[in-house]
């Protein structure tokens, strides 16, 4: 068992979960920090959910002391800004809060800082700018630190872009030529991990690692081809013909994407996602090999070692599925309210007066019925309250089935089957509340 004790910022990250998973098995003390865990990440009394972005430097200081750390890893980051997401808050101001809490605590901590490949010219995202902000700051800190620089990173999990390359290497289509050929270097997460294992056993007045910046990634280039054609090749997908999309349908689906973030859901097609990936992903490893003497794995070593299992693939072929699923729904109960409420209302009434409803109760129950209906699609609609909109529907079509059994039986056998085709509504809502989970 180590000495060291080692605080992980952003554990239920896919870099961050691993990372603290694989240091403890390699015997040292982690204590993992998120701003919320699910409950199968809560392994002990060291994974801890704290409002991390709220702490301010002397809230940080005393985590320092109360867990006696002596490195801290911070895997925290957002893609895009939107709901909840601040670029700036996370990467820029929440690092100068953890520098200025490292230089208050009194004791030796190295900082252990995730960033991201390139160079500051070619940043064109606020993504990119703000984490070559942060580095920046903490280049200037004098603090003891190391900056790794992860190429694509490949994880037994998948998360984000690494989901979305799965999810490509399951259907038979191809992203454009141009973005295909993009340079793409990998990292296998355990690469990451044994890094920071190797800087943590270190002694913190080496000179040689008391400020060093790291590209982390296999040296042989890769493009974006050869990355989405060895999944494919775990897949058994790699013999099907495929159809190159459009660069078109490409900014479509990040223009979709990005309006998906501001009702609080993090597509990995997004702006953003789709202007790194045309960047590429590219670096000089050398001086990380040399330094810590870890031969990279190969992407061929770290996807191939076993080809993909029942689960892998179902998740590969559901994830881009899932957003077809609750666009699908929540256009299902928006335009069906509408249409009752504002196309058809008559024919909507009549139906309850041609089975006896009293007339005073006809327009309420119609016009109630119909905005209960969109409010449901509504609420599908945010991520925050998604779930609530799931059970919502389940009770609202549950209701509508029963009450038409009991009130309205003859439209059961309607020839178009509105009543009977419910069934297969609830059970696409249940499958969508058992897919909103993201980690």
């Amino acid at each position: 068992m180590s000495e060291r004790t080692i605080l992980v910022l952003g554990a239920s990250g896919l870099i961050g979960r691993f990372v603290t998973d694989d240091l403890r098995a390699r015997g040292f003390c982690v204590v993992g920090v998120a701003r919320s865990l699910s409950p199968a990440q809560k392994m002990g009394a060291l994974d801890l959910e704290l409002p991390i972005l709220s702490l301010d430097a002397a809230a940080l200081t005393r985590l320092f002391g109360e867990h006696a750390v002596d490195v801290v890893v911070n895997c925290l980051g957002v893609l895009q800004d939107g709901p909840g997401s601040d670029t700036n808050a996370v990467h820029r101001d929440f690092v100068a809060r953890l520098l200025q809490a490292v230089a208050d605590s009194g004791r030796a901590i190295r900082l252990v800082h995730i960033s991201i490949p390139g160079t500051a010219e070619a940043d064109r995202t606020a993504f990119a700018t703000t984490k070559r902000e942060a580095e920046r700051l903490i280049a200037a800190s004098g603090i003891p630190h190391a900056i790794l620089r992860p190429g694509f990173v490949v994880a037994p999990s998948a998360y984000g872009g690494s989901a979305m390359l799965r999810a490509l290497a399951t259907f038979p289509l191809d992203l454009p030529a141009e973005e295909m050929a993009t340079p793409f270097q990998p990292v296998a997460v355990e690469d990451i991990s044994a890094t920071i294992a190797w800087l943590a056993a270190r002694d913190i007045g080496d000179a040689g690692v008391k400020a060093v910046t790291w590209d982390l990634m296999q040296a042989a280039p890769v493009t974006m081809a050869g990355v989405i054609k060895q999944f494919r090749r775990a897949f058994g997908t790699d013999g099907w013909p495929r159809l190159a999309m459009p660069s078109l349908m490409l900014d479509l689906g990040a223009r979709i994407g990005d309006l998906a973030n501001y009702l609080g859901w993090t597509p990995p097609m997004r702006s953003t996602a789709i202007a790194e990936l045309r960047r590429g992903v590219t670096g000089d490893p050398s001086a990380w090999i040399a330094a810590t003497g870890i031969a990279p794995k190969s992407l061929a070593e770290t996807i191939g070692r076993h080809p993909a299992t029942i689960q892998d693939k179902w998740f590969a072929r559901l994830f881009l599925v899932k957003a077809l699923i609750f666009a699908s729904l929540v256009a299902f109960w928006l335009v069906s309210g509408f249409i009752a409420l504002f196309v058809s209302y008559r024919a909507a009434a009549s139906i309850l007066s041609a089975h006896n409803f009293p007339p005073a109760l006809v327009d309420p129950i119609t016009i109630g019925t119909s905005l209960m209906d969109m409010s449901i699609g509504v609420l599908i609609a945010f991520r925050r309250i998604a779930a609530v909109g799931l059970v919502a529907g389940i009770v609202a079509s549950l209701g509508y089935m029963f009450g038409a059994a009991i009130l309205t039986p003859d439209l059961w056998i309607e020839p178009l089957g509105a009543l009977v085709k419910t069934g297969p509504a609830i059970v696409l809502m249940l499958v969508a509340l058992l897919m909103l989970d993201n980690r």
